[in-house]
């Protein structure tokens, strides 16, 4: 019997998505330069041929994996904004959503590895990087309010609220990076140590 359409769309969608998979392993893993499309398609278990019906090129994938990457990261800091509470409580709130995300997806963090070749490299495509630019700042800038938020409410230390954003996610990324770089990293450190750069002491 012949497949429906939405069968056919559920179908593609799951090859892309194993697409994303792979070539996230291989970009994380090798680099940009040293991926190859060839070794992504083997990787998704697929046929060279038909990778590009799903992308072009190897920097399409690479874009698209970096869109989705900033564009989820811009949602979440959208809801930690717009929670109604007090901002120590969303600090808190944001740190142990992000402990927990490092600790169980390996994929934020080969995620994370990928945006900072990505800012870095110099044989990553213009476009990308112009995307990067376009979409990184607006987590800083959420971050920067809500600590700008809690140093009103007398709960988050001294200082430029915006250099204590930069810190936040430098921290974030670094953590990041760190895991998903080492085979036994060991545990993670205490939120409390971390939530401590920001908060003051009675607040943690």
């Amino acid at each position: 019997m012949a497949r429906t359409e939405q069968q056919n769309q559920q179908i593609r969608e799951a090859r892309k998505e194993m697409i994303r998979v792979e070539a996230l392993k291989q970009f994380a893993a090798k680099g940009f330069a040293g991926t190859r499309i060839k070794d992504i398609a083997q990787a998704a278990g697929i046929a060279q041929g038909l990778m590009y019906h799903y992308y072009q090129s190897k920097d399409a994938i690479f874009t698209d994996l970096i869109e989705d990457a900033l564009d989820k990261l811009n949602q979440a800091s959208i809801h930690v904004k717009n929670m109604d509470n007090l901002a120590k409580n969303k600090i808190l709130y944001a740190i142990r959503k992000i402990y927990k995300t490092i600790e169980t997806s390996e994929r934020f963090k080969q995620t994370c590895c990928l945006i900072a070749q990505a800012e870095n490299s110099t044989v990553i495509p213009v476009d990308v990087k112009i995307l990067i630019e376009g979409k990184r700042d607006l987590p800083y800038e959420i971050i920067a309010e809500v600590m700008k938020q809690g140093q009103k409410e007398g709960s988050v230390v001294e200082g430029s609220p915006h250099e204590l954003a930069i810190l936040f996610w430098t921290s974030i990324d670094g953590l990041s990076i760190y895991y998903a770089t080492h085979k036994n990293p060991g545990y993670m450190p205490d939120y409390k140590i971390f939530a401590a750069m920001f908060l003051k002491e009675k607040n943690i």
